[in-house]
């Protein structure tokens, strides 16, 4: 398929969200037609298994239960939304993919080599070309999630923001662990850095894994656009 695909993973309050926004903004100055998708949810069918998913009413069902509804989720998603994006040469960027559910359903003991076969039903053979793993220690990313619940007025954690302490540093430990696996594909990101080197650390990781696809001229033009406002603010200042 002539598109891209990028998928962003990382614990809870990550910034993954916040990555992908700077990225579709640089990639779209750089020419480019971007879809940003989340997992689960990123289409009609996928958004409902969502819901039962995050809100926790499908818990009674176990892992390996819900592994098989976000496999679901999954493949609606794979059909309606990415691979359709893909053909038509978009970049697709998804907030999380099959490595949350090795990840989180893996922590909660559903054999790995059953998750890998749902994986290979629901992916059908559409699988990220880059995967960026944000990395923060479990403590800080939870305090991030009370802090943006306590801002949309005390809005509760979702079914897995929700989990003990110990199953949230497990979970990023089995991230780690996968990036280990395929550094080829997995690239670690520090997300404890400034949001502002967090995104710049981003895109030079894209920019090196797909160096066919910005030319010098956009190389050039995406430099001076980052110069020019601190240039002007500069000029101001010293003239005021």
């Amino acid at each position: 398929m002539p598109g891209r695909f990028i998928t962003f993973e990382g614990g809870e309050g990550a910034g993954k969200s916040t990555q992908i926004a700077q990225l579709k903004k640089r990639l779209e100055a750089s020419g480019h037609t971007i879809v940003v998708t989340r997992e689960p949810g990123g289409s009609p069918g996928a958004e409902k298994i969502r819901e039962m998913l995050l809100s926790g009413a499908v818990q009674d069902l176990g892992p390996r239960g819900e592994a098989m509804l976000f496999a679901a989720a999954r493949a609606d998603h794979v059909d309606h939304t990415i691979r359709p994006a893909l053909e038509r040469g978009d970049w697709v960027i998804c907030d999380r993919y099959a490595d949350s559910t090795r990840v989180y359903q893996g922590e909660a003991g559903v054999d790995p080599n059953y998750l890998l076969m749902l994986e290979a039903a629901a992916v059908a053979g559409v699988r990220p070309e880059l995967t960026i793993l944000i990395d923060i220690p479990v403590e800080v990313g939870l305090n991030r999630v009370r802090k943006r619940s306590k801002a949309e007025g005390g809005v509760p954690p979702d079914r897995f923001e929700g989990e003990a302490l110990g199953i949230h540093q497990r979970r990023r430990s089995l991230f780690l662990d996968l990036a280990k696996a395929e550094p080829h594909r997995v690239s670690v990101i520090d997300g404890r850095k400034p949001q502002d080197e967090v995104t710049e650390a981003v895109w030079q990781t894209v920019r090196t894994h797909f160096p066919e696809d910005f030319s010098e001229v956009q190389a050039e033009n995406e430099d001076l656009e980052q110069l020019q406002p601190e240039n002007s603010g500069k000029a101001h200042h010293d003239g005021a």
